[in-house]
C-alpha cells in the first residue's frame, strides 16, 4: 500500500561523505539522507567553503536546488534559488563551493552514485590548487 511519511531535517544526522585537505584545514561535504530507496533519493547537502568536486555524472537523473551560499558548477555561478538538472548520462563539474560554503537539496530518480569523467584532469586541478584529497569517510545508507 502506498505510504504517507514525514521526516524533519533536524531529526536526521549529518554524515561526512567527502574530505580534502586545503592548506591547514580539512574541507568536507556533509549530507543528511532524508530519503533513500531504489526509486528515489533526497539529500540535504552542505559543502564547506572552497570544496572542489570533480567533473562527473550520476547513475540516474539528478536535480540540485541551491538554498544557501554560492557554488560554481561547470563555470556557472549558482546562488540560492538556482536549480540544476543533470540527466542520466550528462556530465557536470568541476563543482566549487563559494567562500561561505553552500547548502543545497539534491534529488535523484534512482541510483545516486557518481561516475567520474576525468580523474587525471581532476588530480591535476587539485595539485594546482594545493588541495590533497583524503579518503572518503564511510557513511550509512538509511533504511527507510
Amino acid at each position: 500500500m502506498p505510504k504517507l511519511e514525514f521526516r524533519h531535517v533536524d531529526d536526521v544526522a549529518w554524515q561526512e561523505v567527502k574530505r580534502q585537505r586545503q592548506g591547514d584545514r580539512v574541507a568536507s561535504v556533509r549530507c543528511k539522507f532524508l530519503e533513500w530507496t531504489p526509486r528515489r533519493v533526497l539529500i540535504f547537502t552542505r559543502y564547506d567553503p572552497g570544496v572542489v568536486l570533480e567533473v562527473h555524472g550520476h547513475k540516474s537523473d539528478h536535480m540540485i536546488f541551491v538554498t544557501k551560499g554560492l557554488v560554481t558548477i561547470s563555470g556557472v555561478e549558482c546562488g540560492p534559488g538556482m536549480m540544476v538538472l543533470l540527466e542520466h548520462g550528462a556530465t557536470f563539474g568541476p563543482i566549487i563551493a563559494g567562500p561561505e560554503g553552500t547548502e543545497l537539496i539534491e534529488v535523484y530518480t534512482g541510483d545516486p552514485r557518481p561516475e567520474s569523467r576525468d580523474p587525471e584532469g581532476f588530480r591535476t586541478m587539485l595539485d594546482e590548487l594545493g588541495i590533497e584529497p583524503l579518503p572518503d569517510p564511510a557513511f550509512e545508507i538509511p533504511e527507510y
